[in-house]
């Protein structure tokens, strides 16, 4: 059973996630960057 990989945009996405919940700065482009990354691998991955 094949595992797909994660998009370079959802690991981007997640890198500026992970790093505005640490710092404070940016969460709401954080946020904007990971939900047009999880929309963008719905026709990739059929999630």
């Amino acid at each position: 059973m094949s595992q797909e990989q994660p998009s370079h945009l959802q690991v981007k996405a997640s890198k500026a996630q992970a790093k505005a919940d640490r710092t404070g700065v940016g969460k709401a482009e954080a946020s904007a960057m990971q939900s047009k990354a999880d929309h963008a691998a719905y026709p990739k991955h059929g999630l």
